[in-house]
Parts: structure tokens; C-alpha cells; sequence
């Protein structure tokens, strides 16, 4: 019932940036937290950020000062802005949305975008 499509990543130089969007579309009664998640070959998948319905927003460690989530409540979009990226970064990112479909729903489900590619390389 809801599918969520991103847009966004590519190749960049060290220290270059990026923007990563996603926009969540289908029914469902409303949108709990909305989160970035990475994956690099031979690693688990990470979370990068989340902000949830209320506003708060919580950071990795290793993405501090230098990654920015933002969410569009209206347009049920979030997006990951990207500054000084380093090669470790290079990952496929993936945008998570937790819903509740109907008001009679007690917890929400998971939905996961499709990646999309990030290279940081010289």
C-alpha cells in the first residue's frame, strides 16, 4: 500500500556533495519516522538518519556536521543532504518510511526504497 521512490546519488570527488530525496505515495493514514540507511559490499546496513513525525532527528556518528535530513510533511518526501563526502561513504542508500495505514492500526510497517548509488572517488 505505499511504495516510496528515490532520486538522487551519483559520483563525486572527496569533499564534494550530494542530495538524496525520497517521495512515499499510496494509502496509508499517516507517516510515523522517516529515515536515510546505507549498505557498502561486505557490510550490514547502517542507519544513517532518521527524523521522526514529531521532529527529532538523530544522527550517526560518522555522518555529524556533515549530513542534514530534512522532511516535507505535505509532499511526504525527506531528503539526505550530503556535504563533505568521503570516500567511505560509498554506499547504496536506501530511504525508510514507517506508516500506519489505517487509524486502527496499533504499530506501523516498514517500507524501504529501491537504493540508489552513491560513489565518492577521485
Amino acid at each position: 500500500q505505499v511504495q516510496l521512490v528515490q532520486s538522487g546519488g551519483g559520483l563525486v570527488q572527496p569533499g564534494g556533495s550530494l542530495r538524496l530525496s525520497c517521495a512515499a505515495s499510496g494509502r496509508f493514514f499517516s507517516i510515523n519516522a522517516m529515515g536515510w540507511y546505507r549498505q557498502a559490499p561486505g557490510k550490514q546496513r547502517e542507519r544513517v538518519a532518521i527524523i521522526t513525525d514529531s521532529g527529532t532527528i538523530n544522527y550517526a556518528d560518522f555522518v555529524k556536521d556533515r549530513f542534514t535530513i530534512s522532511r516535507d510533511n505535505a509532499k511526504n518526501t525527506v531528503s539526505l543532504q550530503m556535504n563533505s563526502l568521503k570516500p567511505e561513504d560509498t554506499a547504496v542508500y536506501y530511504c525508510n518510511v514507517d506508516v500506519l495505514r489505517v487509524v486502527t492500526d496499533t504499530s506501523a510497517l516498514r517500507y524501504w526504497g529501491q537504493g540508489t548509488q552513491v560513489t565518492v572517488s577521485s
